[in-house]
C-alpha cells in the first residue's frame, strides 16, 4: 500500500541506501517501503554527492587521455624522479589538453555510484546517495522553504508606496494600519520584520522611539511566491529548447565569498563558454533585476533578445522574480527563464564548472566586498581570455567576439588579455596599481 502524501523518513532513507548498496532498482527499492518509484529516482537525483577521490593505490584523475599519457613534470616544483603527471592527478590543474571524462552509466538509472562494481578500479568523479546527507539536507530544505517573506516584488513596491512618506512624515505603524487598513493587509508586527529587514525605503531611524532600544539583529531573507515556478520547470525548459532548436541557452548562478556579505551574478553562455560576472552588494532578487535591465538599456532590445532567449537558473530565491528579466518596461517578453530540479547543480554544469577558475583567483570563504567591480571585470577579462582545448585551444573571448563582435564585449566591460599575461591567480586582484 502506498504512503501518498508522506514525506520520506529517515528510516526510509536508509532503506533507499542500503538497497542501491545491493543493486536493487527503483521499483524494488519502492515495493520496501512502500512508495512509487518515481518518488524514489526524485529522492536519489536531488540528493547527489559529489566526491573526487582516486582508485585502489591511485590518486584521483578524471581526464579522458589519463590511460595512455606520456607527459612529465607539469609541477615547476616537482623532485619526483620518475613522476608521471597522469598518476599524481595534478595534471588536471595544469594541463592544457585536459578534458574532463563523465561516466556513462551516470546518465541512467540509478545515477549514482552505490553498489557499482567498478568502485575499486574507477577515478572518476564519483556520485554518491548517502541516507545521513539526504536527511541532512532535507532539514534544510524544509527549514528554508519556512523561512523569510512571501510576498511579490509588485505588493512590496505597493506597500512601500504607502507606508514609507507617512513614516518619514512622522506617523506611527500603528496609526498609518489603522488610516489605510483597506490597503495595508499585514499586522503591525510583519511591517515591522519588513523594515528591520531593509525592504522599506524608510528605516529604523524614521521611527522615533525604535531608535531608543537595541533590536536583535535578524538575518531575514526576502522571497517573492513561488507560483512563479510553474512552468518554468526544467522539464519546461527541456521541451521549450526541442521546440526552439538553436536557441542560445544562458546559465546564471551566484557565487559567494563571506556568509552575509556581498555576491557574485555570474552569467554562462553555453556555446561560448563565455562567463559574465556582477557585483552585488546582498543577494536578493533586486540586484539580480537590476543588473538583467541594465543589460537591457545597455545592448538594446534586439541584441538582448539575440543573447538572452533562454535563461537557466537555480531554485535561489535570488532568481525568484522571473517574469522582471522575461518583460520590458512595455511588457514585451524578451525572454525565458527557468530552474532546474532542487539540488542539482549538473543539470547547469558548464556555470558550475567555470565557478572553478573563479575560485582560482577568488577562493571560497574570501570577503568579496573587499573587490569592486572593476576587478571583477578583470578577473573575467583574464578567465576569458584563457584556451581552452573543449574550444579547439581558443579562448571564449575568441569565440563570442566572432559570434557577436566586439562592441557587445566592450558593453560587458570585458577586454582580451594577451596569452602569457593571463593570470589565474589571488595576485591578480592584489596588486597595487589596481
Amino acid at each position: 500500500m502506498d504512503k501518498k502524501g508522506k514525506h520520506l523518513t529517515e528510516d526510509d532513507r536508509y532503506e533507499i541506501d542500503h538497497g542501491l548498496k545491493k543493486g536493487l532498482s527503483f521499483k524494488a527499492i519502492a515495493r520496501n517501503i512502500e512508495k512509487d518509484p518515481s518518488t524514489i529516482s526524485k529522492e536519489v537525483r536531488s540528493h547527489i554527492v559529489f566526491e573526487k577521490r582516486g582508485s585502489y593505490g591511485k590518486n584521483y584523475n578524471n581526464c579522458l587521455h589519463r590511460k595512455d599519457c606520456g607527459i612529465t613534470r607539469l609541477c615547476d616544483d616537482c623532485s619526483h624522479p620518475r613522476c608521471k603527471c597522469n598518476f599524481c592527478g595534478k595534471c588536471i590543474e595544469f594541463c592544457d589538453l585536459y578534458v574532463p571524462e563523465v561516466c556513462k552509466k551516470l546518465d541512467r538509472p540509478p545515477y549514482v555510484c552505490n553498489g557499482c562494481p567498478e568502485n575499486r578500479r574507477c577515478r572518476l568523479e564519483r556520485r554518491y546517495y548517502k541516507a545521513r546527507y539526504a536527511q541532512k539536507e532535507y532539514r534544510e530544505t524544509l527549514s528554508e522553504s519556512r523561512s523569510g517573506f512571501c510576498i511579490t516584488e509588485d505588493e512590496l513596491a505597493s506597500l512601500n508606496d504607502v507606508l514609507s512618506p507617512l513614516i518619514k512624515n512622522g506617523q506611527s505603524i500603528h496609526n498609518i494600519s489603522l488610516n489605510h487598513s483597506d490597503e495595508i493587509h499585514y499586522s503591525e508586527k510583519t511591517l515591522y520584520n519588513f523594515m528591520d529587514a531593509g525592504l522599506l525605503d524608510a528605516k529604523n531611524l524614521d521611527l522615533p522611539r525604535k531608535v531608543r532600544f537595541r533590536v536583535k539583529r535578524k538575518s531575514s531573507e526576502f522571497k517573492v511566491d513561488k507560483k512563479c515556478r510553474i512552468g518554468r520547470t526544467y522539464e519546461d525548459f527541456k521541451k521549450y529548447c526541442e521546440e526552439h532548436p538553436g536557441l542560445p541557452v544562458v546559465e546564471i548562478d551566484s557565487v559567494e565569498g563571506k556568509k552575509g556579505s556581498a555576491v557574485l551574478l555570474t552569467i554562462y553562455f553555453r556555446q561560448q563558454h563565455l562567463q559574465l560576472a556582477y557585483y552585488r552588494d546582498a543577494n536578493d532578487s533586486r540586484s539580480v533585476t537590476k543588473i538583467f535591465r541594465d543589460l537591457y538599456d545597455s545592448l538594446g532590445t534586439e541584441m538582448f533578445k539575440k543573447l538572452f532567449p533562454i535563461i537557466l537558473a537555480d531554485n535561489g530565491s535570488e532568481f525568484s522574480d522571473p517574469t522582471a528579466i522575461e518583460f520590458d518596461e512595455n511588457g514585451e517578453q524578451v525572454s525565458h527563464v527557468f530552474y532546474c530540479d532542487p539540488q542539482a547543480s549538473y543539470q547547469k554544469a558548464g556555470c558550475e564548472n567555470n565557478h572553478e577558475m573563479i575560485r582560482r583567483i577568488i577562493p571560497k570563504g574570501v570577503d568579496i566586498a573587499k573587490y569592486s567591480q572593476e576587478k571583477v571585470l578583470l578577473m573575467m577579462s583574464h578567465i576569458n581570455s584563457y584556451r581552452r582545448p573543449v574550444l579547439g585551444d581558443k579562448s571564449p573571448y575568441e569565440l563570442f567576439e566572432f559570434t557577436y563582435g566586439r562592441s557587445v564585449l566592450e558593453v560587458f566591460g570585458l577586454s582580451r588579455i594577451d596569452d602569457d599575461d593571463v593570470v589565474l591567480k589571488p595576485e591578480l586582484l592584489s596588486r597595487r596599481n589596481l
